[in-house]
């Protein structure tokens, strides 16, 4: 019986996987089937963890607007009471603006809060 070449499908499959797992350490870069397991892994947490980068970054926004708004003698005010007279005035400022403004410009956020309260 002949010997009977395998095509090139397969090995082009592997190829496009390998260059997906080309800088993982040990066996995940060169066995086929550590490298399939390790990319499914990797696939799934990057999808985790982009949801947890935007919880993050939120919690850090708000812990920043708190912090500059109730370190304010002249301002008796917290973070959920800004936040609610902003929805009361239908302001539409997020908290990433918000905390921008408050690293920036701390007096620009110390007017805001006391024109919504008036």
């Amino acid at each position: 019986m002949t010997r009977i070449r395998r095509g090139y499908i397969a090995r082009r499959r592997r190829t496009k996987i390998r260059l997906f797992v080309s800088s993982f350490r040990g066996a995940h870069s060169r066995l086929t089937r550590s490298i399939i397991q390790q990319k499914i892994r990797a696939l799934v947490s990057a999808h985790r963890d982009r949801d947890r980068q935007k919880r993050n970054f939120r919690r850090l926004w708000v812990t920043r607007i708190n912090a500059v708004i109730r370190g304010n003698s002249r301002v008796s005010n917290s973070y959920s009471n800004l936040v609610n007279n902003l929805y009361k005035r239908q302001l539409l400022l997020n908290r990433k603006i918000l905390a921008q403004i408050a690293i920036l410009n701390r007096n620009c956020l110390y007017t805001i809060s006391n024109d919504i309260r008036k």
